[in-house]
């Protein structure tokens, strides 16, 4: 039943990747192969340049095993993960890097580090995960949110996250991304909450709080990325059978949805944390090289469309 195929970093990730510079990356704690590996790549493809930032013996001794020689490479000796975040997170508070990659590091440790009022990256957009996620012989992608941080988020909470994620969509080209607000249930119902969060985001979004994307739900699963199954059961609009976006009901559900898609499909979940002054790229500890690689693409394209954008919003 598990997918088996080889995995693929969309090429057109990589393309679009590629027309901006490398983007100066902090790599937190990457003490073991697969971070050192997975820094490594993205550096060779153009992606980033990394800043090593952790127990100086250990990374070097990794390097020599990957066949590494480090050189041109900053390295930033920290003594464990926590000093290893706190560092790493001084050298972007500082101007000296534009994005952070996890590396061998719990994401709480890196996460309460990034949200120190110190560090001064926090943002006034509460932070979320998005993971995009492609299919092998497909162009169409599916970004699905919050599957990693906010447990149980409420309307306000699900707000920053929708904004988040058509942010992401925003950089990759998208003008109007289509957001469908999952539920396990079409109708609005006292007794599925999410039902009741959904009818609540679409008034919100229709009073202009989710600018530039079409936003409706509740939707079932189902309905949201089949258009058949939606005309069957008689529901009309622009997002069902079409949805560029799924924002989830909680994490549990949005974790269950992107590892089948991985696991049963051959999907490439990329994945970054949005809503921090600087994209932070975080995948699974499980995921291959490809779904390293094509997280590094999508933080270089919204570090470098966020660039782009900054004059115009200081002379507005």
């Amino acid at each position: 039943m598990l997918n088996t195929n080889p995995k693929e970093c969309p090429a057109y990730l990589l393309a679009q990747a590629r027309q901006y510079p490398a983007v100066t990356t902090v790599v937190i704690n990457p003490v073991n192969q697969v971070s050192l590996a997975s820094a490594r790549l993205a550096q060779e493809e153009g992606l980033i340049a990394p800043i090593l930032v952790g127990s100086e013996t250990r990374i070097r001794h990794e390097a020599e095993a990957l066949g590494w020689d480090l050189d041109g490479v900053r390295l930033v000796d920290a003594a464990d993960e926590a000093a290893a975040a706190q560092a790493g997170v001084a050298l972007v508070s500082q101007g000296d890097a534009d994005a952070i990659m996890k590396g061998h590091v719990h994401t709480d440790v890196l996460l309460r580090a990034v949200l120190s009022r110190a560090a001064g990256l926090r943002t006034d957009s509460r932070l979320s995960h998005v993971f995009h996620m492609t299919v092998p012989g497909s162009c169409k992608a599916l970004c699905i949110t919050d599957a990693v941080i906010n447990v149980q988020p409420n309307v306000l909470d699900k707000l920053h996250i929708a904004r988040n994620a058509i942010e992401l969509l925003h950089s990759l080209g998208c003008d109007e991304p289509k957001v469908a607000l999952l539920s396990g249930t079409e109708e609005v119902s006292k007794a599925m909450p999410s039902s009741q969060d959904a009818a609540e985001l679409v008034k919100l979004a229709a009073m202009g709080a989710l600018p530039g994307a079409v936003v409706e739900g509740p939707l079932a699963f189902d309905n949201a990325v089949s258009r058949e199954a939606a005309d069957i059961k008689g529901i009309s609009g622009k997002v069902p059978g079409d949805a560029d976006i799924l924002l989830v009901p909680n994490l549990e559900s949005g974790n269950f949805l992107f590892k089948q898609m991985v696991y049963f499909m051959g999907a490439t979940a990329a994945g970054l944390v949005l809503g921090a002054r600087v994209p932070i790229i975080l995948t699974s500890r499980a995921d291959p090289p490809e779904a390293r690689l094509a997280s590094c693409a999508l933080a270089s394209i919204v570090h470098h469309n966020r660039e782009a954008a900054a004059p115009a919003r200081a002379t507005a």
